[in-house]
């Protein structure tokens, strides 16, 4: 009976060594992924700060557009507000001109009827004349 004490044992034992190497194994393996996995975490940081590091740089350059582009609107701004401003005058102006022209219109119909008295007057003056040598010849 002994005999078979020592063979469970022994049983046992081996059954425990077994067990021992295939934790090893796995503790093994697991490392390796372990390291794999720290590699690509690593490759993945890298990426990352380039992916950062890039957009600061377009962040940087969406800004200096977006001044200049500010700027450039308050020059068109006053532009416009110039060309505005030429606008109210040729306005005016035109306005001006069309009182002028009024004006013009009115005096020309008041002369046109003092000329057409005028030419009668002077016709019949020169009809006059004309009757006065004709009884004097």
């Amino acid at each position: 009976m002994e005999f078979l004490l020592y063979i469970s044992a022994f049983i046992a034992a081996l059954a425990f060594v077994i067990l021992v190497i295939y934790v090893v194994i796995a503790i093994k393996a697991t490392k390796e992924t372990l390291k794999d996995v720290s590699i690509t975490i690593q490759g993945i940081e890298k990426q990352m700060q380039g992916v950062t590091t890039e957009t600061t740089e377009l962040l940087s350059k969406t800004n200096k557009l977006a001044e200049d582009m500010n700027e450039k609107t308050g020059k068109l701004d006053t532009l416009f507000d110039g060309a505005k401003g030429i606008g109210d005058s040729m306005k005016d102006f035109s306005q001006s001109l069309n009182e002028i022209s009024n004006s013009i219109s009115v005096a020309s119909k008041i002369d046109q009827e003092k000329a057409a008295q005028a030419v009668k007057w002077g016709a019949a003056i020169v009809d006059f004349v004309n009757g006065r040598r004709n009884k004097n010849k």
